[in-house]
């Protein structure tokens, strides 16, 4: 695998099997919640059904990015240890944490000189992200040096497509991304609003759309719409929810009869709780490789 660590944060919404499975060591952004602070730890300190039905119950969580000194402490052993460092980070549409990971690596730098630091904006979020991140394991692990990953990170990373919807409106009312009168519309007409994560890392609308079922539907539409070769698709695919399992596994029945050629079958985890302070209960997002991002 050369002499580097591929490393990430924990946003990356990924189960913490597969960060051990794959070699990745992570660093976890914060939240807090009810007065308490966390670790954004995988679900080690909250279980996830448990923190969506704090949220459920009216807990406001505000979350917190990953810092320079956290950055520096995270990657120290590893440069003591004489590794260089390929980062990617959480998007920075989304979060100024590639700032402070950038400002980290400079530092580290200075105080070790001989190792190579790079920092990759992932422009990728949740388990859009962990699907890069696999996708740049699976190719550590056929040996590519760590500038050859780099540069590899940078042409796939806007292939990996995001879209997703929610259902349950009650998150964006609270974070004051709706009035009350679109959620009372809203939540009387079963509007789910359909977003997708575009060209720059930035969380885009793109329409409202009636009924979850619907929004399922064009889910998988979406897929085959953006797939290289639609239904003949046979690259990996994820899915990530927040508290809607079902709505989930309807999900992945829908794109397993649609996508016979699948790498394996769809994968479905639990959105984080960083990532999931923002969304609230009732997301579900679809990940996959195909056409380039647009605007």
């Amino acid at each position: 695998m050369g002499n580097y660590v591929l490393t990430c944060c924990s946003t990356a919404d990924m189960p913490r099997e597969f960060f051990e499975k794959r070699h990745i060591p992570f660093v976890c952004f914060h939240f807090t919640m009810n007065g308490k602070n966390y670790l954004d730890d995988l679900g080690k300190s909250i279980p996830y059904d448990e923190f969506f039905k704090m949220i459920a119950d009216g807990a406001m969580p505000v979350t917190s990015q990953v810092n320079v000194e956290e950055y520096n402490e995270f990657w120290e052993p590893f440069l003591k240890d004489g590794k260089d460092i390929l980062h990617t980070c959480l998007s920075s549409g989304i979060s100024g944490t590639y700032n402070s990971a950038c400002a980290a690596a400079e530092e580290c730098r200075q105080q070790y000189p001989d190792r190579k630091i790079t920092v990759i904006d992932s422009l990728c979020a949740s388990t859009g992200y962990g699907l890069l991140m696999e996708l740049l394991a699976d190719e550590r692990d056929r040996g590519t040096e760590m500038e050859d990953l780099a540069d590899f990170a940078e042409t796939e990373k806007l292939t990996v497509n995001h879209w997703f919807f929610s259902s349950d409106l009650t998150s964006y009312l609270r974070g004051g991304r709706i009035s009350r009168a679109a959620f009372v519309l809203g939540k009387a007409f079963k509007i789910c609003p359909f977003l997708n994560v575009n060209d720059e890392g930035k969380l885009t609308p793109r329409a409202k759309i009636r009924t979850k079922r619907k929004a399922i539907e064009e889910l998988v539409n979406r897929m085959e719409q953006n797939t290289i070769n639609g239904t003949a698709y046979s690259g990996k695919c994820f899915i990530c929810e927040s508290a809607c399992l079902d709505d989930a596994e309807m999900t992945r029945q829908l794109i397993e009869e649609r996508f016979p050629n699948l790498k394996g079958k769809v994968k479905i985890n639990s959105i984080g709780a960083v990532i999931g302070s923002h969304t609230g209960p009732g997301t579900i997002a679809l990940f996959f490789t195909g056409t380039k991002r647009e605007h």
